[in-house]
């Protein structure tokens, strides 16, 4: 058994993260992967060499480099894996009733930022979710999914812009400032208990540190809508609403280009 480590300089989200692992499901030999996203840094436990993972890295235009390569004892994961999937599980399930009920307040409230904010809750949903569905799966599977979901969570995303444009066009009320403020405060409490969760499993792998990551991102935000709301109770104006949904839909874009690259 080896321990390969690569500096990998253009990672630094979960969904390079799950691309990297759908690509090297094809390298024969890989027993575990372990991830530091903040670092950029991929761990390779493997047989044999370590010329085809390095391939295929390379492959994935990561500017991924050797950094290491040493013999090690046997990798026992099962019981880390088991940890982590229940722990995923249970922040799913958090980010998808958050993501239902921030779609159906935001529109009832008339607030972009709260649909903005539901849709960023989907993406990590989609993540997390592949993150799971994917294990025992075969690739194609994996591409599959990822495929659709990035589309999905695409053309919600041009459909928020263009409700924003309408909407900052002159159509369209004042949004319910109240609504906006206490259910982004409960998503917000939604993603401090997802944050409480991860970091009580004490994982040091990939997923769970760049799920980590994700959340706290969701945690700023959440505090953008609930300053939006502020602002649209001081100033009597839906343009907060609008501007901070503008810049969360720029994010999922984001989000749902990373992830239709998971499906190449």
């Amino acid at each position: 058994m080896f321990k390969t480590t690569f500096k990998i300089s253009k990672m630094d989200c979960p969904s390079e993260e799950q691309m990297i692992r759908m690509k090297l499901e094809g390298v024969a030999g890989i027993q575990d992967l372990k991830f530091d996203i903040p670092e950029r840094v991929l761990e390779a436990y493997h047989t044999g060499g370590h010329s085809g993972i390095l391939a295929a890295l390379e492959d994935l235009q990561l500017d991924a480099k050797l950094a290491s390569s040493e013999e090690v004892g046997p990798v026992s994961v099962e019981e880390d894996q088991q940890l982590q999937r229940r722990v995923l599980r249970q922040v799913l399930v958090i980010n998808l009733f958050f993501f239902v009920l921030e779609m159906l307040t935001g529109f009832i409230a008339g607030s972009m930022g709260l649909v903005a904010d539901s849709l960023d809750m989907l993406a990590d949903s989609i993540v997390y979710g592949l993150a799971l569905f994917a294990v025992g799966g075969a690739a194609s599977r994996k591409k599959n999914i990822a495929r659709a979901a990035g589309h999905f969570q695409a053309v919600l995303a041009v459909l928020g812009f263009v409700e924003v444009l309408r909407r900052f066009m002159g159509h369209g009320e004042v949004p319910d400032f109240y609504m906006m403020i206490v259910m982004s405060a409960l998503a917000l409490a939604g993603n401090t208990s997802c944050l409480y969760l991860l970091q009580r499993s004490k994982s040091s792998e990939a997923h769970m540190r760049a799920s980590m990551i994700f959340t706290s991102n969701d945690v700023i935000v959440n505090i953008g809508v609930i300053a939006a709301g502020v602002f649209v109770y001081l100033t009597g104006s839906k343009l907060p609403d609008l501007t901070v949904g503008a810049i969360v839909f720029m994010l999922v874009c984001r989000g749902a280009y990373r992830i239709l690259r998971l499906s190449k």
